[in-house]
């Protein structure tokens, strides 16, 4: 059970972070409500199936034990952790969100300490330092676009760390149905706010790509990491998680070199 855990959580870290470089070029079409509820929808549509077979799973994310856990986990999971993170994607490279991302291992490890009552070993503490390391030369080198942009990403960061632990400490309700309520309630109220601001309408050649990347990037990969933190805790899923920013930046480097000939669609 313990190697599956491992593996899922390496997994979902591969399927979120391919997501990085793609969504900074849905961007082009569309504004950040409308991205966050795009991908938060297909988050919800990837869980559907498993949600009518389960249904009675439901219920159990809105009983008196659950009921407050679920409304931190749809605000700190689906609204504002996406915003920001689009936020900053605007006006960042894509590679470097894909590092600043590892602030949520952080984010993670710190909540887990103070306020989840996690007990780290001193190589994750190691880990912790070097991940802050990382994104403050990360931002240096982008000068004072890359210093707003590094801060609206590790407040995303902040956001999910309070998501995992939450998700990861809900109980009876799988990780299919809390990322299916997730996906459908933040998702839903995320794409009406970006129509209603929105300059023109929207283009089924923005919205169906937006929704395959919410499918694999938002949909498996939370119900995989999820798995994996339930199995081994939050904080020690999140370091395996953490290698999505390998994965966004090796994507990155193969999708603007040409590597994939002949894959066009978001070139």
């Amino acid at each position: 059970m313990k190697r599956l855990a491992i593996f899922t959580g390496i997994l979902s870290g591969f399927l979120f972070g391919i997501a990085t470089p793609f969504s900074k070029l849905l961007l082009n079409g569309l504004n950040s409500f409308q991205l966050a509820g795009l991908l938060y929808l297909g988050a919800a549509l990837a869980m559907s199936p498993y949600l009518f077979r389960k249904s009675s799973n439901l219920k159990l994310l809105f009983q008196n034990g659950n009921r407050a856990k679920t409304i931190g986990i749809i605000f700190f999971g689906g609204f504002a952790g996406p915003l920001l993170l689009l936020a900053g994607l605007k006006t960042a490279n894509a590679a470097s969100v894909s590092i600043w991302l590892n602030m949520e291992l952080v984010a993670t490890a710190i909540l887990g300490v103070l306020i989840f009552k996690d007990a780290l070993d001193r190589n994750t503490w190691i880990a912790v330092g070097l991940t802050i390391a990382a994104g403050i030369i990360t931002s240096m080198g982008e000068g004072s676009s890359g210093i707003t942009s590094g801060l609206l990403i590790t407040a995303a960061c902040i956001c999910w760390g309070i998501d995992n632990h939450l998700t990861a400490l809900t109980d009876g309700a799988s990780p299919q149905t809390a990322t299916f309520v997730k996906g459908i309630v933040a998702g839903s109220v995320n794409l009406l706010i970006g129509s209603l601001i929105a300059r023109n309408a929207l283009a089924i050649g923005d919205m169906v790509p937006a929704i395959v990347v919410g499918i694999f990037a938002y949909g498996f990969s939370i119900v995989l990491y999820v798995t994996s933190a339930q199995n081994i805790g939050a904080t020690r899923s999140q370091i395996l998680f953490s290698t999505a920013p390998i994965w966004g930046v090796v994507y990155r480097i193969c999708l603007f070199t040409n590597l994939f000939n002949g894959f066009t669609l978001f070139q």
